[in-house]
């Protein structure tokens, strides 16, 4: 399932095999949450090389229903992605919900964000949501700590993390869903408290799952605390299994967490700043709605994708403060680019073995240190 090619002091190249083909590692996974990327259309995606999406769990649930996707054939032929398939276990979702819903011993109970109607979550219908919509890669479900935390409430939250992903992996096996060539990648919780970081890496590390993803980061912590606990859990999860951190990052943080060890991320950064104008270069981030760029006839950077190739900086500019579509899409091409392509870099340094050398000062380069 995962072959691990070469290595550049921590950091690793690999290959990771699903039912949809092989995703190549380091990788960066663009996010569909409602089966869509955001105004990006799957060939758009083919043509900036994404080897993977996500979709989730959650909000594909409410609607249009997993069911329904079942019968329509699974959410590759509903979305026409060949590729594959990684969907988030909708954990996060109802943590970010924290005013409607109620955690218990068996699961969650939460209130529908669209009409208000009840619902409940546990290890075996979010098994059997994933198993519906035909996903390459299912999330156990999981409780996310919310950052700061009790150490108590926090203990309790990994103690239910660990006990779900053991039921969860349980329905995935009795139902077919591992035999049949499915992956199930099991979350790390503990918050910022390491000791419990470690504790919950060691007991998922002991059941057979495909990959182990760190949890839980991201959710308002600072970045420096960030790092440390990614960097407590990475020696504790086994090296011949993907390792995903969820939900980051910003490039910076993508490049020091591969050098630790790091393989698969996701995040909708890309996306939701390009719907506000923000786009990525190698000097760091840029505002076209800037008056500097009217009449900048560069492109956003010398790259390898539709937009760069294609438009100004002063067109671009133009259909934002037109307020057009378009400019959103464009924008994203080349921020999903962007991630892409420094993924693409991190591979090829890490086969050459200068991984440490090239992303010290790739990030210095970005920062302007």
């Amino acid at each position: 399932m995962f072959s691990l090619i070469s290595k550049s002091n921590n950091a690793r190249l690999g290959c990771f095999s699903t039912l949809h083909g092989d995703i190549q590692t380091p990788i960066f996974m663009p996010v569909g949450t409602q089966a869509t990327v955001k105004g990006v259309t799957p060939r758009q995606l083919d043509e900036i090389e994404a080897q993977i999406i996500l979709g989730n769990t959650y909000h594909l649930n409410l609607r249009p229903g997993s069911k329904l996707i079942q019968d329509l054939g699974g959410l590759h032929k509903f979305m026409n992605w060949d590729k594959p398939i990684l969907t988030d276990s909708g954990g996060f979702q109802v943590f970010s919900l924290s005013s409607l819903r109620k955690i218990t011993e068996d699961g969650i109970h939460f209130k529908s964000h669209l009409d208000g109607q009840k619902l409940f979550l546990s290890p075996q219908s979010c098994y059997q949501i994933q198993a519906e919509l035909g996903t390459d890669i299912a999330m156990v479900l999981d409780e996310c700590p919310p950052f700061p935390c009790d150490k108590d409430a926090c203990e309790l939250a990994v103690d239910r993390t660990i006990r779900w992903a053991k039921e969860f992996l349980t329905h995935a096996e009795d139902g077919g869903f591992i035999e049949s060539g499915h992956h199930v990648f099991g979350i790390i919780q503990g918050s910022t408290y390491s000791d419990l970081r470690v504790s919950c890496s060691q007991a998922l590390a002991e059941m057979p799952f495909s990959g182990y993803a760190i949890g839980g980061v991201s959710v308002g912590e600072p970045e420096e605390e960030m790092i440390k606990q990614v960097s407590y859990c990475l020696p504790q999860m086994p090296s011949n299994k993907p390792r995903y951190v969820m939900g980051v990052g910003t490039p910076v943080q993508l490049l020091k967490m591969i050098g630790l060890g790091a393989d698969m991320f996701d995040c909708v950064m890309p996306t939701r700043l390009a719907r506000h104008a923000n786009v990525f270069t190698p000097t760091g981030i840029i505002n076209l709605r800037n008056e500097k760029f009217k009449r900048d006839e560069r492109p956003i950077m010398e790259a390898n994708n539709y937009t760069c190739k294609n438009f100004s900086r002063a067109y671009l500019r133009h259909l934002l403060m037109s307020n057009e579509l378009l400019a959103s899409t464009l924008l994203s091409i080349h921020n999903l680019h962007f991630f892409l392509d420094l993924m693409r870099e991190a591979r090829e340094h890490i086969a050459s073995n200068d991984y440490d050398t090239w992303s010290s000062s790739w990030i210095n380069n970005y920062l302007n240190l």
